[in-house]
């Protein structure tokens, strides 16, 4: 599924009925928390819902293992 692209995702979605976020539907592609997520215009690219404030080359959560201190 690693190298699957979104279309092939929802074909399995649907094929399978696999439960899904209701949000999806209405527009939310990649979903994060509440305030870091907004649903996009068709066409848009998937994470451009995601951190929308951040410049669009530096969309990250911040979730990362550099980010611990150790």
């Amino acid at each position: 599924m690693a190298n699957w692209n979104s279309s092939r995702v929802w074909d399995c979605i649907e094929a399978y009925q696999v439960p899904f976020n209701e949000l999806h539907r209405r527009g939310y592609v990649s979903i994060s928390c509440e305030p870091c997520t907004h649903p996009i215009l068709p066409h848009q690219e998937e994470r451009q819902g995601r951190w929308w404030w951040e410049e669009a080359n530096k969309k990250e959560s911040g979730l990362h293992a550099g980010n611990l201190d150790t």
